[in-house]
């Protein structure tokens, strides 16, 4: 399948990459089927790109990675939505602002994406927990992260979780049809 997108153009995937948000996102509920980019020429972001609209794609993160006590709890609900069992494997990202100034960016722990490894079926799940803000800012922990361990990735590793299509290498141009 080929999906066209804005920020890297046309791109291959196998029908098994597509992930169902079966209630869309906030604020985009009539798009419902996304791929997760991981592009090696992007040292921290992954990117959720919409199948449906080539304008449409948002940077997200690993919230241990600028927030290592965060946990979310899901409800019956949000279980059911994701197919999900207690023993099944999920992935929780969240979806980061880039504002022009990026020392105000910021991440939604308030609505973070969950997304069941298995069935590839996801949901924006809105927080229960009262405390997590909408615009949590991040650049001050990603930029400790890198001073204190600058040999760490801060990418996601969902590539090898399964979740996420590696563009192309980093050595090379990413795998894109113009």
């Amino acid at each position: 399948m080929q999906v066209q997108t804005t920020r890297f153009g046309l791109i291959n995937i196998e029908d098994n990459d597509r992930i169902t948000f079966n209630e869309g996102l906030l604020g985009f509920t009539d798009l419902r089927k996304f791929v997760l980019l991981d592009d090696p020429n992007d040292e921290i972001f992954a990117w959720l790109q919409s199948c449906e609209k080539a304008a449409v794609a948002f940077p997200i993160l690993e919230p241990e990675l600028f927030a290592p006590t965060y946990k979310l709890a899901l409800s019956k609900h949000d279980l059911e939505s994701l197919t999900l069992s207690a023993q099944d494997k999920y992935r929780l990202f969240t979806i980061i602002t880039i504002p022009e100034n990026v020392t105000q960016m910021t991440a939604n722990l308030k609505a973070p994406v969950v997304i069941n490894v298995k069935s590839r079926i996801a949901k924006q799940v809105v927080a229960q927990e009262n405390d997590y803000p909408i615009k949590f800012p991040i650049f001050t922990e990603l930029q400790k992260r890198l001073v204190q361990n600058p040999q760490a990735e801060i990418k996601s590793q969902a590539v090898d979780w399964g979740v996420a299509v590696r563009l192309g290498d980093k050595d090379e141009a990413p795998e894109i049809n113009a």
